[in-house]
């Protein structure tokens, strides 16, 4: 087979290489200031050669985008291969294993949650797929919630009017069988989730706001399990 050649696996390795001094340049200099050059140079290759394996900047990011996604849906998979069937101990297991990836790897959760990279946009066709993985992972423990009775449905349970076609196109998209009502809860509970990792990721907090992060994230992830409609007192 073609992938198993010599050729083949020496390509692997330096692409390997180049997503690898990739990150480190994230890290120390930000998504904007990545250069081809550099990366070549730290590659030990002259600037020219580089261009055989990736050919622009941009093709750059993209590997690195789809690098740090594929990674936090692996994390997030694991903690949840480990959790317990609890639904409500599932999404916080979520939660804690979005949070500690972000906070090991700040540079790049940066590049797929924080400020855009000036004139880069990423190719849907290569990012979708492992930019969703951690929300289609969400939407399953809500989804084996509602299917469990584990959450109340609200006295107001229909969502509003204007979100009927969006929840049709993620039901189909995704195959989920939720009530529509639980569907809609995931939505806030999606951007509030990230929207407390940036804050705590981005010191957005201020230094001096908290002293214990950890415990601020916890009265979170109770918070959108009350917001999902988990009954009964917060596990802790």
């Amino acid at each position: 087979m073609a992938a198993t050649t010599p050729r083949a696996r020496a390509r692997a390795r330096t692409m390997e290489d180049i997503v690898r001094i990739g990150r480190e340049h994230l890290a120390v200099h930000g998504a904007a200031a990545l250069s081809l050059r550099a990366v070549a140079r730290d590659l030990g290759v002259v600037s020219s050669a580089i261009y055989r394996y990736v050919r622009s900047r941009d093709e750059l990011l993209t590997l690195l985008v789809v690098d740090a996604y594929t990674e936090l849906g692996d994390v997030v998979d694991a903690a949840l291969a480990a959790a317990p069937a609890d639904p409500r101990e599932r999404l916080r297991a979520l939660g804690h294993a979005v949070r500690d990836w972000a906070l090991a790897e700040p540079a790049r959760y940066g590049l797929l949650f924080g400020s855009p990279v000036p004139g880069y946009e990423a190719p849907a066709e290569q990012t979708v797929v492992p930019g969703t993985r951690v929300i289609v992972a969400l939407l399953g423990v809500v989804e084996a919630a509602a299917g469990v009775g584990a959450l109340t449905e609200p006295p107001a349970s229909a969502p509003p009017a204007a979100l009927g076609a969006d929840i049709v196109a993620i039901r189909a998209e995704f195959g989920l069988r939720m009530p529509d009502w639980a569907l809609a809860r995931a939505l806030p509970v999606w951007s509030a989730l990230f929207g407390a990792v940036s804050f705590d990721v981005f010191d957005m907090y201020g230094a001096d706001t908290f002293t214990d992060r950890s415990a601020v994230f916890d009265y979170q992830l109770d918070t959108l399990c009350a917001m999902l409609g988990f009954a009964g007192a917060p596990t802790g």
